[in-house]
């Protein structure tokens, strides 16, 4: 049996729930551009549709403006500016649940007429209290749906009923239900940056509920209560149907958000996280019961432990399938173990697996046969210990909560860099794809002012960076059919702001020039 819990554990370790967080990819007026008027509206572009909690813009005298007036349209927020901007610099400040869940923030400084003494944007600030508790209720959770859930489960299949176990399982499961029940009052106030002190309100508990975590906690209360009946009923018929349906709504709570509800493709990570998450519960869950099993010297603990094993091996080939198909899509790079977060917290999972695997093998050649024989006290004590380093590993999946896996960074990067110009001439919207330093592909639709047709005979893409010392460099642009002008291999050695210019032949004699700035990403 250890050889199998041993081989889950690792699975265990090497994926964590599959995430893309929402990402901004252009703002409209861009960050740190001077523009000569007040606008009429702002524009939000994000890397993922989003549901907007806080459209705040702070005045050059330091006062907040909520904005209220808004329309969300595909991945952008359009809204309406408040009237009586003055000159001065301005920061349009955002909060934002993207479509896994997770809440995500930032801002965006301009200004009118000329630069101001405004303050500028400072770092979201970390509420270590509010994320402390998001990050317990997270571990609680888990406890409930793997040891819970999945103890019901192991009670209604594999192991002999008994008072002491039915308690245990009954106490994971009051666990699970606690915080199920405090989660989305905290989901609101990490959604909206509130304080602990505001836990009572109404609204943060309306934000919490309103995100898609809202739907995992019905799901999750559903799979508990489920599975609190199950683990009481003596009806064993009823108790199966209970368990499996307990298991099954866990399993499925968890692929709604997360890091998995917004990860593609959809219709391969979703069930593979369901999937995931179902033979977790059904190894974990089945520990402590086995455990007090055989520790009380249950007259059929050992038949049970037998039934365990048996069923065990078809439990690890699923989860050894999903967990690769997640690994693969989540990490990408063995560097991201390293360089990201993410891949740090994999690593200390990683390092838990070291005492997890010790355990096994000792359990596996020295103790499994004499407890089969008889004499589990040796057996008992090494799967306390091995429980004790599951419920260590659980904290730390619980720490991807805040962690954006490689795969939603990576996403996130390749976004392009767009820039809109618009003269009496003509117009056109530039993109950079990525938006970030290195070899590049350059686009443009180009129009003319009054938004018409521009038939042009050659466009060319001129680009300087003169706080690098870099002179302007011309690239021809291409049609390939699409009613673009493109230019491939643009490389842009350097990050930071560039200069670029759209020469738009429109007959041997006449030539309009298009000027902007773009910000490219390291």
């Amino acid at each position: 049996m250890t050889r199998w819990i041993a081989a889950l554990a690792l699975l265990l370790a090497l994926v964590g729930e599959a995430a893309a967080h929402a990402s901004l990819t252009g703002a409209e007026p861009r960050d740190g551009a001077v523009i000569a008027t007040a606008p009429e509206g702002f524009r939000l572009d994000f890397s993922e549709p989003v549901s907007p909690l806080v459209l705040r813009i702070v005045r050059p005298d330091g006062e907040a403006v909520d904005l209220g007036d808004f329309a969300v349209r595909d991945r952008s927020v359009e809204i309406e500016a408040p009237a009586g901007l003055e000159d001065g610099t301005h920061v349009l400040t955002w909060r934002v649940v993207s479509a896994d869940g997770h809440p995500v923030g930032g801002s965006v400084v301009f200004s009118i007429g000329a630069p101001g003494a405004a303050p500028p944007p400072v770092p979201e600030p970390v509420d270590w209290t509010v994320r402390t508790a998001v990050w317990l209720a997270k571990i609680g959770l888990y406890v409930g749906l793997f040891l819970g859930a999945g103890g019901a489960f192991a009670l209604a299949w594999f192991v002999p009923v008994s008072r002491v176990a039915s308690r245990a399982v009954l106490a994971f499961v009051a666990i699970g239900l606690a915080a199920a029940a405090i989660s989305p009052g905290l989901q609101g106030l990490d959604a909206l940056g509130a304080p602990i002190t505001r836990f009572a309100d109404p609204a943060i508990w309306q934000a919490g509920l309103e995100t898609s975590f809202g739907l995992t906690v019905k799901l999750v209360l559903a799979a508990l209560v489920a599975a609190g009946i199950a683990a009481l009923s003596k009806n064993a018929g009823l108790s199966r149907i209970l368990a499996t349906g307990a298991l099954a709504a866990g399993a499925y709570a968890l692929t709604v958000s997360g890091h998995a509800s917004a990860a593609e493709p959809q219709w391969l990570t979703r069930p593979a996280v369901a999937l995931h998450a179902a033979t977790i519960a059904v190894w974990v869950g089945a520990l402590v019961p086995l455990g007090l099993g055989l520790r009380a010297n249950a007259f059929d603990a050992a038949r049970g432990l037998e039934r365990f094993s048996t069923f065990i091996p078809f439990a690890v080939a699923g989860l050894i399938a999903a967990g690769i198909v997640l690994a693969v899509i989540q990490v990408e790079t063995p560097a991201a173990l390293v360089d990201t977060a993410y891949g740090r917290l994999l690593l200390a999972k990683l390092g838990c697996l070291t005492a997890l695997f010790a355990l096994a093998a000792v359990n596996r050649w020295r103790l499994t046969r004499p407890a089969l024989a008889g004499d589990a006290r040796a057996l008992v004590r090494s799967i306390a210990a091995e429980t004790l380093v599951v419920l260590v590993i659980l904290a730390i999946a619980a720490g991807w909560r805040f962690t954006p896996p490689p795969r939603a960074l990576a996403l996130a990067a390749a976004q392009p860099a767009s820039v809109h110009i618009h003269t009496a001439e003509a117009m056109a919207d530039v993109s950079v794809t990525p938006g970030r330093a290195g070899a590049v592909s350059v686009s443009a639709m180009i129009m003319t002012g009054d938004f018409g047709p521009l038939d042009a005979r050659e466009v060319a893409f001129v680009f300087a960076n003169p706080d690098a010392g870099i002179e302007p460099f011309r690239r021809q642009a291409e049609k390939p059919g699409d009613g673009t002008w493109r230019a491939d291999d643009v490389i842009l050695p350097l990050a930071g702001r560039w200069t670029v210019r759209l020469d738009i032949l429109v007959t041997d004699f006449d030539i309009v020039r298009l000027t902007t700035e773009i910000d490219i990403r390291p």
